[in-house]
Order: structure tokens, then C-alpha cells, then sequence
């Protein structure tokens, strides 16, 4: 699995090897982001190592999420793909670019 990262104003899609299959660093994931200002909700998925983050736009940005993440090791953004990169993937491994 890659990391990954989908991001709408307001919500943040993250998914990480590193707390796949691991519930005490998904606890710990999880300790991080909640105690953030402008959280609004966590949810991890420890089978598929996944994360996403409800939070107010106007309070905290996307990218203080990442950072925070990633300086606690459990994100590294220089491996990730974003939405739009996955979906080009696929496209051309099905040979139909959009």
C-alpha cells in the first residue's frame, strides 16, 4: 500500500502503511489529530490504514494536519499520491486516459 492523500476543504482523506495492522499506533494516530484545534472528527481504519479527518477549514488547514502527521512519523507526503494520480494510474492501466 502507498500513501495517499484526497483532500475537499473540510475533509481529509489519508491512508498510511505505517498504522496498517497496528491498533496501538492507529490509538496513537488518532490521540494526535483529535486534541488539534479545529478537529471536528477521526476515523481510523486499521485494515486498510486509513484516516479521515473532518475538520473546519477556516480553523486549521489540511496541510497542519499533514504536517503534524508527518513529523510524528506516520506520514510521508514524498511517497504519496493524490486522487488525481491514482485515478490517471488507472486509467492508463485500463488504456482509456481521461
Amino acid at each position: 500500500m502507498s500513501h495517499y492523500i484526497h483532500d475537499i476543504p473540510g475533509r481529509l482523506r489519508v491512508r498510511t502503511p505505517v498504522i496498517q495492522r497496528n491498533p496501538h499506533l492507529a490509538q496513537e494516530v488518532y490521540g494526535l489529530l483529535a486534541v488539534l484545534r479545529g478537529i471536528e472528527s477521526v476515523t481510523v481504519k486499521v485494515v486498510t490504514g486509513s484516516i479521515v479527518i473532518h475538520y473546519d477549514h477556516k480553523v486549521i488547514r489540511s496541510r497542519e494536519i499533514i504536517a503534524a502527521l508527518t513529523h510524528a512519523g506516520y506520514f510521508d507526503p514524498t511517497k504519496a499520491i493524490t486522487h488525481d494520480d491514482y485515478l490517471h494510474d488507472a486509467c492508463v492501466k485500463t488504456g482509456k486516459i481521461v
